[in-house]
């Protein structure tokens, strides 16, 4: 019984074999979409290509189960493809890397490998929760951005140096340009700080140095520093 699971050799389709294989090429879809969801950082995924992982494993099962062997088949899709200009902006890699799993699942499917379908996609789900769980390749005490506002008569060489270093940050002032007609200026400084700095605090602390004008502080990485 567990053996024709993983029976691959049969080139005939019964419309049974048909909704298997939908129903495993559905399923590996929900389980890889439910992994997408849950492996990106504070839910921060696109809900668009939440549903595209839920469909794409069935739609490419149903395609290599309607071609087959046929050849003539495999060129004609090939060149119906060709056609299609996709208008969405480039993905991330690890989003390209889920497209590359559920086009697997899809292919296991469809060609009835219902056994590796669910292996595959089982195992894969788990590395990818790993992977996560470990926070594995994720950068510690990425560069950042602060965006700090002064009036023009503030010596502004060394009136955040205190404030950075009681907050353990390393600075660099790499901006300055005026504002305002020239009666304020705005310092760009790239900053290193802690994963635990207090915000809050940081913020404060400038406001009282700088008569509490606007401040801004990138949290997102910066790769220029």
């Amino acid at each position: 019984m567990f053996e024709s699971l993983f029976d691959i050799s049969s080139t005939s389709i019964t419309l049974i074999d048909t909704v298997v294989m939908i129903i495993f090429g559905l399923i590996s879809g929900i389980i890889i979409s439910f992994t997408y969801m849950h492996t990106y950082r504070d839910q921060n995924y696109n809900s668009n290509f939440a549903l595209t992982m839920v469909l794409l494993p069935l739609v490419v099962s149903l395609l290599i189960m309607l071609i087959g062997s046929d050849i003539a088949a495999a060129f004609s899709l090939a060149g119906a493809f060709s056609i299609i200009r996709f208008r969405s902006a480039p993905g991330e890699p690890k989003d390209i890397a889920y497209v590359l799993f559920a086009m697997m699942a899809g292919l296991a499917s469809g060609v009835g490998a219902k056994g590796y379908t669910v292996i595959f996609t089982i195992i894969l789900c788990i590395v990818m929760f790993a992977l996560f769980k470990l926070k594995y390749g994720e950068k510690k005490n990425v560069p950042k951005e602060i965006k700090i506002t002064i009036p023009e008569d503030l010596n502004y060489t060394e009136a955040f140096k205190e404030v950075f270093e009681s907050h353990n940050i390393n600075y660099s002032l790499s901006h300055l340009k005026s504002t305002s007609l020239g009666s304020l200026y705005q310092l760009t400084y790239k900053v290193r700080m802690p994963e635990k700095t207090d915000l809050e605090k940081l913020i404060n602390d400038i406001r009282v140095r700088n008569s509490n004008l606007n401040i801004s502080i990138n949290l997102v990485e910066n790769t220029d520093y």
